[in-house]
């Protein structure tokens, strides 16, 4: 299960509350679109800022909806209290896979870290994806927790960062993961801009933004970059690169994201989760340009 594109979607929000009918709408877009994996509850599903009781309900949505696309399920938490009864409402739903972050307030150790994934694979029977966000997180794995994690039963994948932009020097950090981890637990590449040189380079699953709200250019260099055709992935990579520049240019991709979402009629305005404001006036015309000029409908 942990290969080809897992579709990271939003969760909308709608006057303060998940807009069941918009979630709804985005995960049976992604199945019927036939992703490999749809990833509920992810940074870009705004899981930092749910209570335990919506996304317990964002979990069952996502898996009733989703037809035999598995899904999986973020259940990172401040406290390991909290993250196991997300991983027990996830595995009641229905989920395939728990994907966990080492959420945090007070800074972590790697040992810390090492004691929540043991704690979690020793309590749930789902299989459990390292989520490895520096970014939203604050904590930096090193290879040596990489690998003291990997070797604990359960762990089915890793989510790694963006990786290099240089080819050979990407080509080098996956090699260097691949030696240190067992060879059943998979490499996800995440940042969507690096997707086409993470998947070169020898990842093996893409861990996506937006293939979770428009699928089909996601799904267009995955299936390039399985087929051998990496010349073809680099080039619709490349074709997408003023939306990639706007992931940078308004704090990340999330916004963006939103924004397109919100531009389709996939979620009504103002759909992410306050203090997060979206974008101005300006920057929404700008995604609109971008949606007309990369076709970027389904």
């Amino acid at each position: 299960m942990f290969t080809g594109l897992s579709a990271f979607p939003l969760t909308p929000l709608l006057e303060d509350a998940v807009d069941e009918a918009a979630f709804t709408g985005l995960i049976r877009r992604l199945a019927e679109a036939k992703v490999d994996s749809i990833t509920a509850l992810g940074s870009t599903g705004s899981y930092a800022y749910l209570s335990g009781r919506e996304r317990a309900r964002v979990a069952r949505l996502a898996v009733e909806h989703a037809g035999e696309i598995p899904v999986f399920v973020g259940i990172g938490a401040l406290r390991t209290s909290q993250v196991l009864a997300n991983a027990e409402a996830a595995e009641q739903a229905g989920a395939s896979g728990l994907l966990l972050t080492p959420l945090t307030y007070q800074s972590l150790t790697e040992d810390d870290v090492f004691a929540l994934f043991a704690t979690v694979t020793q309590r749930s029977s789902l299989p459990v994806i390292l989520y490895d966000n520096p970014g939203t997180t604050h904590f930096t794995f090193s290879l040596e927790l990489y690998a003291r994690i990997a070797a604990l039963p359960g762990i089915a994948s890793i989510k790694i960062p963006g990786v290099p932009e240089e080819p050979l020097r990407a080509h080098e950090r996956i090699q260097e993961i691949r030696a240190a981890i067992p060879e059943h637990v998979t490499i996800g590449v995440s940042g969507d801009a690096r997707a086409a040189t993470g998947l070169a380079a020898g990842c093996d699953a893409w861990y996506s933004v937006i293939g979770g709200t428009v699928p089909s250019p996601a799904l267009r260099i995955i299936q390039a970059a399985r087929g051998g055709r990496h010349s073809e992935a680099f080039a619709e990579s490349e074709r997408l690169a003023p939306l990639w520049e706007l992931f940078g240019a308004y704090g990340g991709s999330i916004r963006v994201v939103a924004a397109i979402a919100e531009e389709l009629g996939l979620a009504g305005p103002a759909c992410l989760p306050l203090p997060l404001q979206g974008l101005t006036t300006e920057q929404r015309a700008c995604v609109r340009g971008i949606i007309a000029d990369l076709e970027l409908y389904s």
